[in-house]
């Protein structure tokens, strides 16, 4: 198998997408009919302050909202905000008022003016190309615009198209008026966003039989169980009521290096793994037992790792007791309650 593919289908009646590289499963999105996809943008309703916070609970299509850092909204208060995470069942849907418009070569963002090209674009001929195109597209609007990198390698007439789209999207959105929530614009669904997001793919699988055929289907099923091989060792990645849990074990190698070896291995595949369950939240990492000299390659292994992840990923730091901790956006739903 050669190269990156991206595999669009389904599983029953579920939107599923996912990322394969050199065979192995990189990443797969799904869908949640149950929920608004994040991304979605809505029409809230003041509903009450939290005290001690300084945040607002909300009116929502979906129920309640969530807006933290709120200052000068009283009840009643009719606002335009846009869903940015997930919350565990129970709480409320955290929501964000700084609306965004996403698309694969442009963001126009209506809160934050100026334009920004990505750094990835180095050559200084197609930055200025990509400045006069994004100048044209926004003349006369003061909102602010993102080229992002997959316009390096983009027709600069789709670039500009893209750019107008998102800007008409925006106006449209910010043209709307009313006194009850409402669901103005919905998030993308997973299909939409592998194109959007692995837009440096080329290779794209559509046919029914390619989840199964590519190996996709069996390692998404492969990442329910909760124990990840790596060797003569491997990990537990579990789901608790208060957190995620990552047990690294050394399996049946007791040599002097055994511990730091299976640590290694387990830091640089656990951000992947993460992906493929979609947990995030507060992270607690037991790592096979080690002295304290070998804490600072496994956090340089692990923090390498995390930023090759999409999913903003932080590594807190380590407990009295030699756990290691991360703190992980909630913008994946977690697949196990998805397909069961």
């Amino acid at each position: 198998m050669k190269g990156p593919q991206v595999i669009l289908g389904h599983i029953g009646t579920t939107k599923v997408a996912a990322l394969m590289v050199g065979g192995i499963l990189n990443d797969v999105l799904i869908e949640d009919t149950n929920r608004l996809p994040l991304g979605s943008i809505l029409r809230a309703v003041v509903d009450r302050p939290v005290k001690g916070i300084g945040g607002v609970m909300l009116r929502i299509p979906s129920g309640i909202g969530f807006l933290k850092k709120a200052k000068g909204l009283a009840p009643g208060q009719v606002i335009t905000v846009q869903t940015s995470g997930f919350a565990e069942d129970g709480k409320a849907d955290p929501v964000s008022q700084h609306c965004i418009f996403k698309s694969r070569f442009a963001i126009v963002t209506p809160h934050q003016p100026g334009l920004n090209i990505s750094r990835q674009i180095r050559s200084d001929d197609l930055r200025d190309e990509l400045t006069m195109v994004a100048k044209s597209a926004m003349e006369g609007s003061e909102m602010g615009l993102i080229i992002r990198s997959a316009a390096a390698s983009a027709d600069i007439e789709e670039i500009g198209e893209d750019i107008l789209a998102m800007r008409t999207l925006a106006d449209t959105i910010a043209s709307e008026v009313g006194t009850l929530p409402e669901v103005l614009l919905e998030g993308d669904d997973p299909h939409v966003q592998a194109w959007r997001e692995w837009s440096n793919v080329t290779n794209i699988l559509t046919a029914s039989d390619d989840l199964e055929g590519s190996g996709a289907l069996d390692q998404i099923e492969a990442a329910q169980d909760a124990w990840v091989s790596l060797g003569a060792g491997g990990m537990f990645i579990e789901q608790t009521r208060a957190m995620i849990t990552v047990d690294i074990n050394t399996g049946a190698n007791f040599s002097p290096a055994a511990a730091l070896k299976a640590n290694l291995a387990a830091v640089q595949d656990l951000p992947r793994q993460l992906r493929l369950r979609g947990y995030s939240g507060q992270i607690a990492i037991d790592f096979a037992p080690m002295s304290k000299r070998d804490r600072k390659p496994v956090e340089v292994a692990l923090r390498a790792a995390l930023r090759t992840c999409p999913v903003a990923t932080e590594f807190v730091g380590w407990t009295p007791l030699g756990h290691g901790e991360l703190k992980r956006k909630r913008e994946r739903l977690t697949v196990t309650g998805l397909l069961t």
